[in-house]
Formats: structure tokens, C-alpha cells, sequence
């Protein structure tokens, strides 16, 4: 795949983020339980076989794989002390937690995809990305540990922290990714979410289970959720493929706690990467509003030397052919930065013979401004 297809397969994705991370009303659902963690975010306990889902039509036949057979290797915690989820739910056994929609965060992300978005174009105005990827697959997946910030986010702007992966050809694309997103115009504050997307068979995608393909399986822990203010926001996400069934997994790891299996994607959903991902990659990236300035991204501050000072992506390692864990540099890699008088990229540096807690990792982000180009 040439790096023409995969800049315009990135740059295709990016505004697609900013749909929806929503979650559908449906009266065949009937919760068993309801947690209301935060003024207008609910979520409510259905049956897991029951869930929205599974109403995807390639999905009729599909047996619920109820936990990942890819092991998760424990790693010291690094970044902050020892603290757990504040609002951590606990569904009934049988059931998952699914994020109750709303007719106004529905119609937000419509009219925010219909305005922003432009289709004819191979990427989207305003666009900016920052961060590293490698097409050396096939790969089995990818993790990075990443923080995050609050920040002052328009109505009209988003910005995010992504892990992806994905495989093109013929213009066709198949495409996972996962990591954090403040959209004030959707959600309607400016706290971080984490989010999951898709894109398989036919362009047909969607986001956490605003629509059917992904499947919630940890009752604790659903797909999108708003960020704990009160706990460091130092998160390790990872897409995976099973390597019995072949699903791709979404993992996370938050501070102490240990890794949750939160759900996945079933193989059927996708043409593209049945045998490993050719693409994978980690980095922030914004969307600004077609007039008006583009947002901060990751702390709001360029990179300086100092791994502390700005943005931190660590500990960055995919999975090869052969399900073994590797550094992401340990492949060939490539540095995306599109607008350095906005934003910058700095790699991190380990001296000779020392070994760096924080693995491979780089800095990114910078404040926005008038002038990141188009």
C-alpha cells in the first residue's frame, strides 16, 4: 500500500470522528439496571445477548466470544499513584452497561458531521494530525499508554488521542481505532471520552454502539465513557486480534487497575485485515471549524526536550504476525506532522545501555492558532 493510499486512508477517517460516540434508544431493550455517573450521561444494563450489537445483519449467526485468548502482560505502573475507577459500574451477571442516547445528542452529531464534514475531499479542511505509524505488517495489533487534559475545546472544534489500525486496497479500507475525544459540540462539555471506531465491509462503520458490530462484553467498563476527573487520565489502549476466533479486541488499563477485556469487533464485520492489519499507529489529532481557529492539542503545549513538559505517548508496542510483543520501533516507522507552526512532534531519546521505563515514546501537541493551514 503506497504512503499516498495511507495518508488519504488516515486523513479520510479523521473526520469521522466527529459523528457520534452515542449509543441508540431501543425499546427491545429493557435495562435490568441503570448508573447515572455525570448530569446527562446514563447508562443502562442489558442483556448481553440482547444488545444492540448484535443486530448487525452479518451478524446472525455470531457466537458472543466472552473473553480474549491474546494474554496481556502485566506492566510496573508508571504514572501516578495507585487509584481506581471512581465510577466503575457493575452490571448484573448476564448484562453489559450501553450509554443511553438522546434525540439532542443525535441530532449534535449529525449536524456536526453534515457541516464539517466534506466528502469529495481526500482529507478534511482543518484536519491537523501529529504522531508516528508503520506499514510493515501484517500486524495482530498495537497499545501505547497516553495522558490526558482538559482542555478549552469550541463548540465547533474536537481534539483527540487515537491508536489505530488498518488495511487498504483498491480504495476499499478496513479500519479500528480507539483512545480519548473532547467534543463539546456532541457531548455537550468539554470533559475526554474515550470512544471506538470502526470501518469494514462495504464503508459500513460506526462508533461504540451508536449502530450494531461491536460487542460489549465487560459489565464494568463500556466502549465510550467520560473520563474520571479525579483520577490520573494515564491510560493503556490496545487493539488486538484473537488468535482462535480472529475478532479484534478493545483492551484498556487505567493507573493500577488491571486490564479489561471491555469488548470487540467480529472478524465478520471486516474484509480487509481477516490475517493481521497492515497499518498501525499512534498520535493526537484536531478538527477545527471550517472559518475560526484550530483547537490545542494534548496539553495545549509544544514539545520541548522535556518528556514531562508536553504530551506523553509510551510505551508504544504492537503485536507481529506471530503475536509477539515488539516495540514499535523495532519496525520502520514514519513521523506525521502536517502543521508544525501549530503543533510539533518530538521522538523520545534513551541514552546507550539505559532502559527507559517509558519505552518508545514521543511528545506531541501544540496550542492551535490561526495559522496551521489547511
Amino acid at each position: 500500500m503506497s504512503t499516498e493510499i495511507m495518508m488519504a486512508l488516515v486523513m479520510n477517517l479523521l473526520p469521522l470522528l466527529l459523528t457520534a460516540v452515542l449509543v441508540r434508544s431501543d425499546q427491545n431493550m429493557v435495562p435490568l439496571k441503570s448508573f447515572k455517573i455525570y448530569e446527562n450521561v446514563t447508562y443502562v444494563c442489558i442483556d448481553i445477548y440482547k444488545q444492540p450489537g448484535l443486530d448487525h445483519p452479518l451478524l446472525q449467526n455470531h457466537t458472543i466470544q466472552m473473553k480474549s485468548s491474546v494474554s496481556k502482560p502485566e506492566l510496573n505502573n508508571q504514572f501516578g499513584k495507585n487509584k481506581t475507577y471512581k465510577n466503575k459500574m457493575e452490571c448484573p451477571d448476564g448484562t453489559v452497561p450501553i450509554l443511553r442516547s438522546s434525540k439532542e445528542y443525535i441530532s449534535n452529531a449529525q449536524l456536526f458531521a453534515k457541516k464539517y464534514f466534506h466528502p469529495l475531499s481526500g482529507d478534511s479542511p482543518g484536519t491537523h494530525i501529529a504522531g508516528v505509524r508503520s506499514s510493515n505488517g501484517p500486524y495482530r495489533g498495537v497499545g501505547a499508554w497516553f495522558d490526558g487534559f482538559p482542555l478549552n475545546i469550541e463548540r465547533d472544534q474536537a481534539s483527540y488521542t487515537q491508536v489505530y489500525i488498518g488495511s487498504g486496497l483498491n480504495n476499499q479500507v478496513n479500519f479500528i481505532q480507539t483512545g480519548y475525544m473532547t467534543n463539546p459540540g456532541v457531548f455537550g462539555d468539554g470533559r475526554l471520552w474515550t470512544y471506538g471506531f470502526w470501518k469494514g465491509k462495504d464503508g459500513k462503520g460506526c462508533y461504540n454502539t451508536a449502530c450494531p458490530g461491536f460487542v460489549q462484553v465487560s459489565r464494568d467498563v463500556p466502549i465510550g465513557k467520560p473520563a474520571d476527573p479525579e483520577v490520573p487520565d494515564w491510560t493503556r489502549c490496545s487493539i488486538h486480534q484473537d488468535k482462535g476466533t480472529g475478532n479484534w479486541w478493545l483492551t484498556q488499563r487505567i493507573s493500577n487497575e488491571a486490564y479489561i477485556d471491555i469488548g470487540y469487533w467480529p472478524k465478520e464485520l471486516f474484509d480487509l485485515i481477516g490475517n493481521g492489519a497492515n497499518m498501525v499507529g499512534v498520535g493526537g489529532a484536531v478538527q477545527a471549524a471550517r472559518s475560526g481557529p484550530s483547537p490545542p492539542m494534548g496539553n495545549g503545549k509544544f514539545p520541548n526536550g522535556d518528556h514531562k513538559g508536553s504530551s506523553l505517548i509510551s510505551n508504544i508496542e504492537v503485536l507481529d504476525s506471530n503475536y509477539v510483543q515488539r516495540k514499535m520501533n523495532s519496525f520502520p516507522i514514519e513521523q506525521l506532522l502536517d502543521s508544525p507552526k501549530c503543533y510539533g512532534l518530538k521522538m523520545g531519546k534513551i541514552p546507550p545501555l539505559h532502559v527507559s521505563k517509558l519505552g518508545f515514546f514521543f511528545n506531541y501537541g501544540g496550542p492551535g492558532g490561526n495559522s496551521c493551514g489547511i
